[in-house]
C-alpha cells in the first residue's frame, strides 16, 4: 500500500504542477498496481510484489525505447526512457557492481558452486537475496563471469 499511496501523492503534485508527461506516467503506474491487485484478489500487494511490478514496468519501457532507437524513432524513445527513469525513483537504492559481486562470491562459497552447471542454484539464491536491488541481467553476467 505504501507504493500506491506514494504514487497517488505524486499524481496530486503533478496535477498541481500541470506536468502532463509525469502525470501520464504516474497514472500508468497506478493502473498497473490496480491490475495487479485485482489479478491477485488482494487489497494490498506485498513489498516484493510491488518491486517486481516496478521492475517489469521499467523493463518494458527500456525494451520499447531500445526498439524505437533501432528503428530511428528518437521521438518515441525519449518518452519511454523518461518514464523508465520516473519508475526507477520508486525502487530502493540499487546495488553497485562491487556489492553485487561480493554477494555472489558469498553465495558461491555458501553453495560450493564451481562450474556453469551450478549457475541455476546460484542465480536462484542471488535473485532472491538481491530482489529489487539489482537487475537480473547484471546478476547473471557476474555469476557467469565467476563460474566460467
Amino acid at each position: 500500500m505504501a507504493l500506491e499511496q506514494e504514487v497517488m501523492n505524486r499524481i496530486k503534485e503533478a496535477m498541481k504542477a500541470k506536468d502532463k508527461e509525469k502525470l501520464a506516467s504516474l497514472r500508468s503506474i497506478k493502473n498497473e498496481i490496480l491490475k495487479a491487485k485485482t489479478a491477485k484478489d488482494a487489497s494490498e500487494l506485498s513489498e516484493e510484489d510491488e518491486q517486481k511490478l516496478l521492475q517489469k514496468l521499467i523493463k518494458q519501457r527500456e525494451d520499447s525505447a531500445k526498439l524505437y532507437k533501432e528503428q530511428g524513432r528518437e521521438d518515441l524513445a525519449e518518452p519511454e526512457e523518461s518514464e523508465a527513469e520516473l519508475i526507477k525513483e520508486f525502487l530502493p537504492e540499487q546495488l553497485s557492481e562491487a556489492e553485487i559481486e561480493a554477494h555472489i562470491d558469498a553465495i558461491i562459497k555458501e553453495t560450493g558452486a564451481s562450474s556453469m552447471k551450478d549457475m541455476g542454484e546460484v542465480m536462484g539464491k542471488a535473485t532472491k537475496k538481491m530482489a529489487g536491488k539489482a537487475d537480473g541481467k547484471t546478476i547473471s553476467a557476474i555469476v557467469k563471469k565467476h563460474l566460467s
